[in-house]
């Protein structure tokens, strides 16, 4: 397991320079736009607009905070995404325009090379400790909260809210938070494109 902690993010201007991404994980390491095989980061989106587009790219998209946005995807009818709703996958290289529901939001976004990298991104929110089985080559777990627990193997680790948790090979991990808590986190793994 490799650790990625929230304050070791790498923050880069998006592809269409309209705001600012914060990256937590891309394969190769340092890979650009052009070059990753799949890619998870963070962003927040302050004003309507177009959505950078991404060649042979399939992504997800996910809410984290505020009141959410409408998603306008070429060949689809319009939806709304919100902090409640599952991940949405669509298409990188389609036309898709955001519009804000009601103010700013972070959305956390994974994005994979078609052909060669499938992925599956998965949201759970619960007060109990969780196990989750995860099937992917390498899988990735974000925390959306302060003192959860991680647990795989022989190995604990404690996650603050943004840090992340690399798995290289497929595991189940148990998901803890502290007595009483809610935690909010994300599972995401990936695979051969054959396999996803």
């Amino acid at each position: 397991m490799k650790v990625l902690r929230a304050g070791s993010h790498r923050v880069m201007p998006w592809k269409n320079g309209g705001g600012s991404t914060t990256e937590i994980a891309v394969f190769p390491d340092g890979a650009g736009f052009d070059t990753f095989d799949w890619r998870v980061s963070m962003a927040t989106v302050a004003a309507d607009g177009p959505f950078s587009s991404f060649s042979d790219i399939d992504r997800t998209l996910a809410v984290l905070s505020g009141a959410g946005l409408r998603l306008t995807i070429d060949g689809r009818a319009p939806v709304s995404l919100t902090g409640a709703d599952a991940p949405l996958a669509f298409p990188g290289d389609v036309s898709t325009h955001g519009a804000l529901i009601d103010g700013p939001i972070v959305d956390l976004n994974v994005m994979s090379r078609r052909g060669r990298v499938g992925h599956r991104m998965t949201r759970h929110g619960r007060m109990e400790p969780l196990d989750i089985a995860m099937d992917g080559a390498v899988n990735l777990i974000v925390s959306r909260s302060d003192d959860v627990t991680l647990t795989c193997g022989q190995r604990s680790l404690r996650l603050a809210t943004d840090d992340a948790v690399l798995i290289s090979q497929p595991a189940t991990v148990r998901i803890a938070p502290d007595a009483g808590r809610e935690m909010s986190v994300f599972a995401i793994s990936f695979m051969p494109a054959q396999s996803a």
